[in-house]
């Protein structure tokens, strides 16, 4: 079945590129040119992102010169530098967009009310969600899980450099095998990393499918949209 609306999670390490921090551009453009073909399907586009490339409020707080609350309000913004690059390069090829973040920022975005993010939607403008949720101790993917709750989305793709869902770790052991399909318990068991637990929970609660996908796989997004899950690991 065709997703007429969806939600897609890039990391933040998904805009650094080989580099491994800040943003690449080509990996940029990259990403816009898929989300203008889910575009140009009719595929209706919400964008959460991190903002790991950046900073992760856990690593600033670690040692703890910075609290913790600050660390993930540094976090915030950082995932609201990466909204505005997506913007920036969505825009720079054609394709309208919304920002809306967490946190009022008047001069950059609009703040975040769902009826106006859905009426975006439905005019055909891509929206992105910055500053995660606004609050501290809280995650983007459970963000992302948030936002596609609001919104309606019919699925939530989170989109890595890895095919799937894995039984370990398979950049570091050859035998690691795939999961095509798993169920929402059993991807919030410890060894099976799909996104934090407040974040399956939710989806779980919202009955929206997790497609853990990778986002070098070009027009994979659009696969998926279209109910073409081969190329992925769905949570359900």
């Amino acid at each position: 079945m065709k997703n007429k609306r969806i939600l897609v999670k890039f990391s933040g390490e998904a805009l650094a590129g080989e580099g491994g921090y800040g943003i690449d551009t080509k990996v940029l453009d990259y990403i816009a040119h898929e989300i203008k073909l889910l575009v140009k399907n009719g595929i209706q586009v919400g964008i959460v992102i991190g903002g790991g490339n950046i900073i992760r409020g856990v690593s600033a707080a670690k040692d703890g010169v910075i609290r913790r609350t600050s660390g993930d309000y540094m976090g915030m913004l950082a995932t609201t530098i990466n909204g505005i690059a997506i913007v920036e390069s969505l825009e720079h090829i054609g394709v309208q967009t919304r920002h809306q973040t967490a946190i009022k920022m008047e001069q950059i975005s609009e703040p975040f009310i769902v009826r106006r993010a859905i009426r975006h939607l439905e005019k055909g403008r891509v929206v992105i969600f910055s500053s995660g949720t606004g609050n501290p101790f809280f995650t983007t993917d459970t963000a992302a899980t948030l936002r596609a709750s609001e919104i309606e989305a019919t699925i939530l793709i989170k989109a890595t450099k890895v095919d799937g869902v894995f039984d370990k770790d398979p950049a570091l052991y050859d035998d690691a095998m795939k999961i095509d399909k798993i169920s929402y318990d059993e991807a919030l068991k410890d060894h099976i990393k799909v996104m934090d637990d407040t974040a399956i929970a939710l989806a779980k609660d919202n009955q929206i499918p997790i497609a853990v996908a990778n986002m070098n796989h070009k027009a994979n997004l659009l696969n998926i949209a279209n109910g073409d899950y081969t190329h992925c690991s769905l949570v359900t």
